[in-house]
């Protein structure tokens, strides 16, 4: 790609929005960031992406912020018309990431992540109907249906039956409809469907990579997201930690932001149509929840202060791991780089003074 053509991004200041940032930037493309910071509004002050923005703007020169929000169509038709003729690729990022928060405020929720991609989506097919269409998805898409497959309890987690289809984890067959998604879940698969349709009726190069856990030293974790950063965050200070039903053996697969970026770069290089991956650690980054207390604990050398409740969070996985074959099949250059132990140990240094 041209260089002097400008990569879009969405989200530009949280975990995935900066590390997709970061990439381009340093290969020096002109990147045009738009990030409002409504996680703070989300999740609190804590939470909240100003430094990651600042960092930004004071690492790279060639780093345009833009501080809108993309529930507003014509801020966002304003920027890509402004960059008209030079958008080589766009990567959205931006959503309402919580099952808990969209049933707070369900109109909020629908209107970033559905709305929102909407907006995102018919200005790119105006103003750049030929750049690769980058959507970051979620495994919630499916719902609950992977509580269906056959588990088996063992000491620390769940897992699939030996033997099952699903061994080397949930492939993009699975069925989307007729199970709880949550209103979150239910958000983002509407516009994971916008995002293939899209795709599919006007032949754009669009691409929806439905993620587990995405992870990483950036993360601005709080309770109602960012699994292992606030698992770490509370390790570290003593604040207490909740864990919520399944005996705390549910497993996730947690993908790093720099692997799944480079998932992005490979199809942004060699972009195809209308495209769906199962995108995270696979078989080679996940854990259960107690699995993940233990590294914490082990690699702090302190103990957390956590409590069990039996009741699990709606929608919420007894057991996912994203079977990634689809994706290394079309795009062979691409591994899994991080397990979760490189994960927490670069968060733990991160959190450190």
């Amino acid at each position: 790609m041209d260089k002097k053509r400008v990569i879009l991004v969405t989200g530009s200041a949280g975990l995935i929005g900066s590390e997709t940032v970061r990439r381009f930037g340093q290969e020096g493309y002109c990147v045009v960031g738009l990030d409002n910071d409504m996680r703070s509004r989300f999740f609190g002050p804590e939470a909240s992406t100003r430094k990651t923005r600042d960092r930004l703007i004071n690492d790279f020169q060639n780093y345009d912020h833009r501080d809108v929000d993309i529930q507003d169509r014509s801020a966002i038709e304003d920027v890509f018309a402004q960059h008209q003729g030079r958008i080589a690729a766009v990567v959205h990022t931006a959503a309402q990431p919580s099952h808990d928060w969209a049933a707070r405020d369900p109109h909020i929720d629908f209107g970033v992540n559905a709305t929102g991609t909407l907006n995102i989506l018919e200005a790119a097919r105006r103003f750049c109907p030929e750049a690769p269409f980058v959507f970051t998805s979620t495994n919630k898409v499916y719902g609950d249906a992977p509580n269906q497959l056959p588990l088996r309890e063992m000491e620390s987690r769940w897992e699939i039956e030996e033997g099952h289809e699903y061994q080397c984890g949930i492939p993009e067959t699975m069925a989307i409809d007729q199970t709880k998604h949550s209103l979150f879940g239910a958000s983002k698969l509407a516009a994971d469907v916008l995002v293939q349709e899209y795709g599919r009726y006007f032949g754009m190069p669009t691409v929806c990579f439905r993620a587990g856990c995405l992870t990483g030293p950036a993360h601005a974790g709080t309770e109602l997201h960012g699994f292992l950063s606030y698992l770490m965050i509370c390790t570290v200070s003593g604040r207490p930690y909740r864990v919520f039903g399944y005996r705390g053996k549910q497993v996730r697969d947690n993908i790093h932001s720099a692997d799944l970026v480079e998932a992005f770069v490979q199809f942004i290089r060699s972009p195809r149509v209308g495209e769906v991956y199962n995108i995270g650690g696979s078989r080679q980054c996940n854990c259960s929840m107690l699995e993940a207390i233990d590294l914490c604990q082990t690699i702090t050398s302190r103990a957390l202060a956590w409590t069990y409740q039996e009741n699990n969070r709606i929608g919420d996985h007894i057991w996912w791991i994203s079977d990634v074959r689809k994706f290394q099949t079309h795009y062979p250059a691409w591994r899994v780089q991080f397990d979760v132990e490189g994960i927490l140990k670069e968060i733990y240094t991160a959190l450190r003074p």
